[in-house]
């Protein structure tokens, strides 16, 4: 008499998120908790010295769920992400020759590498703070710039000052988004917010290169 044969195991077919998107899934996760505002501060805060998640994911979830607090949320936001900015440049001016090597090895695929550091520098010397409010606006990631600007001795209020100006717009457009357009507009915000930003800094930084050659 033939045995029937047990039941095979049962084939996985997902793959494990990578570490990354899990702590994009993390991030997420505060906005369905009563610590989502204080969640946002932080992560903004991190996210400026050594955190690779941008903190507008948590605004625009929060935002989305309560459209009349995105201004609020927008300035939690520039609030932790300047306050983050000071961290960055102290740890690039008194302590990045005990971490840079760290940093190097450890975080360069959130953008820590010596390439992007010298870029950073070769910005500075052709735009000076126009460069940090750039990466403060924009996609690129804004820790590189908050502590290379501690390494290569950037003065601490042109930081400050590009900074609160570059964040605060940012995360501005994401409250005016929300605000008036709701839930309908978080996917394209997630998907298209990146480009559209970059888009705009490409401008911008063309009128001033347009204005410096009609000046001389």
């Amino acid at each position: 008499m033939s045995q029937t044969p047990p039941p095979a195991a049962p084939v996985k077919t997902g793959r494990r998120p990578g570490i990354v998107k899990s702590l994009y899934l993390w991030v997420l996760h505060w906005a369905d908790t009563p610590y989502g505002t204080p969640a946002l501060f932080c992560l903004s805060f991190a996210e400026s010295s050594f955190f690779p998640i941008p903190p507008d994911v948590l605004q625009i979830a929060l935002s989305v769920s309560k459209p009349r607090r995105s201004f609020y949320y927008a300035l939690i936001s520039g609030l932790g992400s300047v306050a983050g900015a000071l961290l960055g440049w102290i740890l690039g001016y008194f302590f990045w020759a005990a971490l840079g090597q760290f940093f190097f090895d450890y975080f360069g695929a959130f953008g820590f590498t010596p390439k992007n550091f010298e870029m950073a520098r070769g910005l500075y010397i052709d735009w000076g703070y126009l460069a940090i409010f750039v990466a403060a606006f924009s996609p690129i990631p804004f820790k590189v710039f908050t502590i290379s600007a501690g390494v290569f001795e950037i003065p601490l209020h042109v930081l400050l000052l590009a900074s609160l100006i570059g964040r605060f717009a940012r995360f501005l457009a994401v409250a005016v988004c929300t605000y008036f357009f709701g839930s309908s507009v978080k996917v394209l915000l997630d998907r298209y917010f990146g480009l559209a930003t970059l888009l705009f800094c490409v401008l911008l930084v063309g009128g001033f290169v347009l204005i410096r050659y009609l000046i001389h």
